[in-house]
C-alpha cells in the first residue's frame, strides 16, 4: 500500500512540471488575471484548465502584493527620513531665528550706547570749547597784566595787589589747561568707546546677516524637503491604492476558486467560506485558514481539478460503478459496494425524511474514482461526499456529533455542515497541536512518504499562510 501512495504521489508530482499549454510565459499576466478576462477564458475551457488560469493568477497577484508591500515599505522609510530632515530644519530654522532675534537685541542695545556716546562726545565738545574760551580770556588777561607799567600799577592797585592778581591769574590758568587736558582725555576715551562700540555693532550685523543667510538656505531646504515629501506621501498612497486593487482582485480569485473546486456551491463567496470556517474554528479550536487550505487541497486531489468534488453518480450498488455527470461515460469504483454504499443510502434517507427533501442517491453527485493501480491492479475508491470529501462511512461517525452542536440532521452537502465535519475530524488528528501532522494524516492515514508531503502537506501550510494573510485583512475591513 505504502508503494501505491509512492506511485500516486510521482504521478501527481510529474503532472505539476508539466508545461502549461494555454498560458504563455509571455503573456501579460495583469490583462490576462483581469477577473472580466478569467471570466471569459473559464466560458471556453473545461474546469482543468479553468483551475490552471486562476491558480496561476492567484500566484501572480500573490507577488504583486508582495511587491508592492516591499515598495510600501522603502516609501515608508523614505517618508521617515524626510521627515526627520524637516523635523531638524525646522530646528535649525528656529535657532537661528533665536540668534538672530537675540543678536538684533544686542544691535538695538549697542544703538543706544552708541548714540549715547555720541552725545556724551558733542557735551564733552562743548565743555571743551567753553574751558578754551575762559582759558582765553585768563591768557589775555595776564598779558594785559605784562604790559601794564609799574606807574599805572601802583597809582590803580598797589604793588601787592597787582602780584595778588597775577598769581591768581596765572593758578587759574594752571587749573583751566589741566581741566582742559582731562576733559580731552575723556573726549579721546569716548570716540574710542564709540569705535569700539561701531566695531561691535558691524560684526553683529554681519553676523545676523550671515544667520538671515543660513535661515533663509535652510528654509529653501526645508521647502524643499517638504515638495520631496508630498510627492513621496503621493507615491505613497498611490502604492496603497495599488495594494488595495490587488487585494480587491485577489480576494475575486480567491472567491471564484472557491465556486470552481466546490468548497461554495451556490455562489458563496471567499469571505463567507471564512465566516463558516471561524464559526468551526470557535467550536473545534482548529485554525479557519489550516480548515479552508484542506478542503481547497481536497479538491484537487492527485492534480485532478474537482475530481473529488461531485463529478461522478453511483449507479450500481452492488458493483460500486457510476457514471460521469459531464458525459456520461460509465466508471468504475465509483463507491465501495460493501463499506460505503449501504451509510451512503442511509445518509440520503435520513436527509430525505428529516428535511422533506426527495434526494436521489443514484443522482446525487459524488467524487469520481482516480484511476490508480497498483502491480496492474486498481487501486482505491472514489465515493466521497461534498465539499469536505467524507466517504459515507467516515460522515456517520461524525453524524451525530455535528447533529449534536447544529440541532438539526447533518448533511454532508451543506457548506456549514461539511465544514464542522472537517474540524472535528482535524481535531481528533491533532491539529490544534500539529498542522502539519493532521494534514498528512487527513490525507494518508498514519503514515506518508516525502512525495506525499512535497505534494499535499506542504501546499497545505503554505496555502494556509496566504489564507491567514487575508482573513486578516478581512478583519480590518
Amino acid at each position: 500500500m505504502r508503494a501505491l501512495k509512492i506511485i500516486i504521489s510521482l504521478i501527481f508530482t510529474s503532472a505539476l512540471l508539466l508545461p502549461e499549454f494555454f498560458i504563455s510565459a509571455k503573456e501579460d499576466l495583469s490583462v490576462i488575471c483581469e477577473i472580466n478576462n478569467i471570466e471569459k477564458s473559464c466560458d471556453s475551457t473545461d474546469a482543468t484548465q479553468c483551475r490552471q488560469l486562476l491558480e496561476k493568477c492567484d500566484d501572480y497577484y500573490k507577488q504583486e502584493s508582495l511587491r508592492v508591500g516591499e515598495d510600501i515599505g522603502k516609501t515608508e522609510k523614505e517618508k521617515q527620513t524626510l521627515n526627520n530632515k524637516i523635523s531638524s530644519l525646522r530646528s535649525q530654522i528656529k535657532n537661528l531665528e533665536y540668534q538672530i532675534y537675540q543678536s538684533n537685541l544686542m544691535i538695538g542695545d549697542l544703538s543706544v550706547q552708541i548714540k549715547d556716546t555720541e552725545v556724551s562726545i558733542d557735551k564733552t565738545s562743548l565743555q571743551i570749547e567753553g574751558i578754551k574760551g575762559r582759558l582765553a580770556l585768563v591768557i589775555r588777561k595776564i598779558n594785559e597784566e605784562d604790559y601794564r607799567s609799574l606807574a599805572e600799577v601802583m597809582l590803580l592797585e598797589g604793588l601787592s595787589e597787582f602780584f595778588d592778581n597775577l598769581t591768581a591769574y596765572e593758578s587759574l590758568s594752571s587749573e583751566t589747561k589741566t581741566l582742559l587736558v582731562d576733559i580731552k582725555s575723556l573726549k579721546f576715551s569716548l570716540e574710542t568707546q564709540k569705535q569700539s562700540l561701531d566695531g561691535d555693532k558691524e560684526d553683529l550685523e554681519d553676523q545676523v546677516y550671515l544667520q538671515t543667510l543660513q535661515k533663509n538656505q535652510s528654509s529653501n531646504l526645508k521647502s524643499q524637503q517638504e515638495y520631496y515629501l508630498k510627492l513621496t506621501e503621493e507615491q505613497y498612497q498611490q502604492q496603497l491604492k495599488e495594494k488595495q486593487e490587488i487585494e480587491k482582485a485577489a480576494a475575486q480569485i480567491r472567491s471564484r476558486l472557491f465556486e470552481l473546486i466546490g468548497v461554495a456551491q451556490g455562489g458563496i463567496e471567499f469571505g463567507k467560506a471564512v465566516e463558516i470556517a471561524q464559526y468551526v474554528e470557535r467550536t473545534t479550536g482548529v485554525r479557519a485558514a489550516f480548515l479552508l487550505s484542506i478542503l481547497a487541497q481536497e479538491s484537487m486531489r492527485y492534480g485532478q481539478i474537482g475530481a473529488n468534488v461531485g463529478q461522478c453518480y453511483l449507479k450500481n450498488v452492488n458493483t460500486g460503478d457510476g457514471i460521469r455527470i459531464q458525459s456520461g461515460a460509465a466508471t468504475a469504483r465509483t463507491m465501495n459496494p460493501t463499506r460505503d454504499v449501504p451509510p451512503f443510502l442511509e445518509i440520503i434517507k435520513k436527509l430525505n425524511n428529516a428535511k422533506g427533501l426527495v434526494r436521489d442517491p443514484f443522482g446525487t453527485p459524488i467524487s469520481c474514482w482516480i484511476s490508480a493501480y497498483s502491480y496492474g491492479k486498481p487501486y482505491g475508491w472514489g465515493g466521497a461526499m461534498g465539499p469536505a470529501q467524507f466517504i459515507p462511512s467516515t460522515w456517520v461517525r461524525y453524524n451525530d456529533r455535528i447533529s449534536g452542536i447544529t440541532g438539526v440532521s447533518a448533511d454532508p452537502w451543506d457548506i456549514k455542515d461539511a465544514f464542522l465535519a472537517a474540524g472535528l475530524y482535524l481535531k481528533d488528528l491533532g491539529a490544534e497541536s500539529n498542522e502539519f501532522k493532521a494534514a498528512m494524516k487527513y490525507f494518508s492515514g498514519s503514515s506518508w512518504t516525502w512525495s506525499e508531503e512535497q505534494s499535499y502537506g506542504n501546499p497545505v501550510i503554505q496555502r494556509a499562510k496566504q489564507y491567514q494573510k487575508e482573513i486578516d485583512l478581512l478583519s480590518k475591513s
